[in-house]
């Protein structure tokens, strides 16, 4: 049950990037699609000015005008809000709102503009409107619903208008226009279908990459990086706080008999220390700091930003944490810990790794469950 709302969960997730993606293509893919449908209305009226009613094509394109601002407002406001803002459940409904708005006022205006007893005319604003259905297609096509119903409301009220006119070439017009309305809503699909599997496909490659990643960076018994992502994350921070003159302080953590619980109690008890281990070491330290377990029953721990009286500090909190563990029949656990600053003839990690090992032994020496400071 456990692994099926795991994978549950998986696709909810999956499910939620695609439609972040729909949105984002949505919004990069239709900023020209706004100028695009005001630019053919105004085209459409200078071709048939001497053939439209002047006060009807005024009207048409003040309230396209509001339209298209209104739209591009919302561009506007979309690119420049944060990514984590972008949302679905903020975005979709406004876009659907303006676009079907902008979308009625172009058909409705269409069919205003029409006159009744001009052929000619009439095949242009048919003309047009097609070529908007068309551009609807490629700007909207990830959203097969909105694409569709953009569609409807530019073509519909002319050609159903065209469709109970007297003459056969009217009729003939509407019914043309009806059967590419309906391979276009057959093609919105397939190519709907199409874009949805293509980031569903994108979405969980990038999710398997991730978990195969994670997975070859951590050890899989206590949950921390492994010995060499851990020295891989190290490198990286020994430079980064080289580089910005910050401290850094390294901890080397060995558990204290950890041969003896194996022999006494069973590799698998052991494995639960180990995991108890790991538990305890990544709640005790920060997003910034790098630790993994090495092998074995060693540890390693960076600390950025830190000096030697924190470190020391931390590492004797974690001594408390640790001795506070208790595995079925393992009554006391506990680890000693050697603490080393950076210093400014220490270039490389090794040299500070060595310095926190050598004080690791000397607590060991001074008999173990404490932290030793490297002199």
């Amino acid at each position: 049950m456990g692994g099926l709302g795991l994978r549950h969960d998986q696709e909810a997730f999956i499910a939620a990037q695609v439609r972040s993606d729909r949105l984002h293509q949505l919004f990069h893919q239709s900023v020209t699609a706004v100028f695009g449908s005001y630019l053919a209305a105004i085209m459409l009226c200078g071709l048939c000015w001497q053939r439209f009613d002047h006060s009807v094509i005024f009207w048409w394109m003040g309230f396209l005008t509001g339209s298209s601002l209104l739209r591009i407002s919302m561009f506007i406001a979309w690119f420049r809000c944060p990514d984590s803002e972008r949302t679905p459940q903020r975005w979709e409904r406004k876009y659907w709102i303006t676009l079907m708005l902008s979308a009625g006022i172009w058909g409705a205006g269409a069919l205003a503009v029409m006159p009744a007893n001009d052929l000619l005319a009439q095949a242009l604003v048919m003309l047009f409107a097609v070529g908007m259905s068309v551009s609807a297609v490629s700007c909207y096509s990830a959203h097969r619903y909105m694409t569709l119903s953009a569609i409807g409301l530019v073509l519909l009220p002319c050609t159903f208008w065209l469709l109970f006119q007297p003459t056969a070439m009217q009729i003939g017009m509407a019914l043309a226009v009806l059967v590419f309305a309906s391979f276009v809503a057959s093609a919105t699909r397939k190519l709907s279908e199409a874009l949805e599997t293509a980031f569903q496909l994108t979405r969980e490659m990038e999710h398997a990459h991730h978990i195969s990643t994670h997975a070859a960076q951590t050890d899989e018994l206590t949950g921390l990086k492994n010995r060499r992502a851990f020295f891989e994350h190290a490198q990286q921070l020994f430079y980064d706080c080289k580089d910005k003159s910050l401290p850094l302080c390294a901890v080397m953590l060995d558990m204290d008999h950890f041969k003896h619980i194996n022999d006494t109690y069973g590799h698998q008890v052991g494995d639960q220390v180990l995991r108890q281990m790991g538990v305890v070491i990544h709640r005790s330290f920060r997003e910034t700091d790098v630790y993994g377990r090495l092998g074995g029953e060693e540890f390693a721990i960076l600390l950025p930003d830190t000096s030697i009286e924190v470190a020391l500090t931390i590492a004797e909190q974690l001594i408390h944490s640790i001795s506070g563990l208790m595995t079925g029949p393992v009554h006391r656990i506990s680890a000693s810990l050697g603490v080393a600053s950076m210093e400014v003839s220490d270039n490389d990690l090794q040299s500070l790794l060595n310095n926190a090992d050598k004080a690791l032994y000397r607590a060991k020496a001074r008999g173990r469950n404490q932290v030793a400071v490297s002199e």
